[in-house]
């Protein structure tokens, strides 16, 4: 095949290190650790790199190293605020560390996340990131196969053979319920994605009924209404909701997306909100004090439990052990949504 004179050869680590005066072993320094390498040095290989438009050769890197330092995360979904926080700050977290994160979204479908997850193993991904712990057994027993360590987050159960950094789901919606029902609420609805495949919104769920039994109320009269999340669905079930049963005087949402939808549509309805009815949220994101009222919701150290699970994975990769699960604490953000019963 004929060459066009014009092409010229891919540049090389040496022709980095040429252009930067310094060593190869410094450039592969800089690009593999860059906090080993001080300010100016690390400057002069940038540049190089960038003038040269070098690029590592992973095959190679990946061949000699048996790592990629590709990590890979599947949430489940990007239509939502409710993971970017969380996952913005694992991909810093890992930046810092000269890796790189592949995402994916698995749209709450258990067969799509089997399929991510056996994709990004077979990229090479070092390890993943998961969310909750539901799914088949047989995707850890292939995992624990492959040597690729996976990190749960969003959950936190120390009962659970997989690790995980993340909060105790049905806890910290108990800690709400309980404010709900202290402020004289007893005929009290939720509002929950699917609870089947979503370990997350099911313990939520599991957290009001828990509160309920506590205060002396039947758990098997609080209203479910099960819908995917997304600000109109959450404006349709507090609609259905008001239709079955026309006394709730208290919603609790399983997130703010739904929260959200379900303040919107008690506007569009002529209701108050509190004074004709509470409405309460769960994960803190930016637009729940926007809201008007500004939402009650459970506030998620979402930041904080990214860059973590970013720090335990790395160290899952390199020491090949189990880490401990790692708590995090939530609380409370009580703000307008919620008041005394009518």
């Amino acid at each position: 095949m004929d060459h066009a004179p014009h092409d010229t050869p891919i540049p090389t680590l040496a022709d980095v290190a040429r252009l930067a005066n310094v060593s190869t072993a410094t450039v592969s320094r800089c690009l593999n650790s860059p906090d080993q390498v001080v300010g100016e040095t690390r400057k002069r290989v940038l540049k190089a790199v960038a003038d040269l438009g070098y690029a590592p050769n992973f095959g190679a890197k990946t061949l000699a190293a048996k790592q990629t330092n590709t990590f890979g995360a599947i949430i489940p979904t990007m239509e939502n605020a409710v993971f970017a926080r969380g996952i913005q700050a694992f991909q810093e977290e890992l930046g810092r560390h000269g890796k790189t994160l592949l995402i994916a979204s698995s749209a709450y479908q258990e067969a799509l996340e089997e399929e991510q997850i056996r994709a990004l193993a077979a990229r090479g991904a070092d390890g993943l990131l998961l969310i909750g712990y539901h799914r088949d057994k047989a995707i850890y027993d292939f995992l624990r196969r492959r040597s690729v360590p996976c990190l749960v987050a969003w959950s936190y159960d120390p009962d659970q053979e997989q690790p995980s950094i993340g909060f105790d789901n049905k806890s910290a919606m108990a800690d709400l319920a309980r404010l709900v029902i202290q402020q004289g609420h007893r005929k009290i609805a939720c509002i929950s994605a699917p609870i089947v495949s979503n370990d997350r919104a099911r313990d939520r769920v599991e957290g009001i009924k828990l509160a309920m039994t506590e205060a002396g109320l039947d758990r098997d009269e609080l209203l479910l209404i099960q819908t995917p999340y997304g600000i109109e669905n959450g404006g349709t079930a507090l609609r259905e909701a008001l239709a079955s049963a026309p006394d709730t005087t208290a919603v609790m949402c399983v997130n703010d997306v739904l929260a959200l939808g379900a303040l919107r549509a008690a506007k569009e309805m002529g209701l108050q909100v509190p004074d004709d009815i509470s409405i309460t949220g769960f994960d803190d994101i930016e637009i729940a004090w926007l809201a008007e009222p500004a939402l009650t919701t459970v506030h998620v150290p979402h930041r904080e439990m990214g860059r973590r699970a970013a720090s335990m994975l790395i160290q899952m990769v390199k020491q090949r052990e189990r880490p401990e699960s790692v708590k995090l604490e939530t609380d409370i953000r009580l703000r307008r949504s919620l008041g005394p019963v009518p």
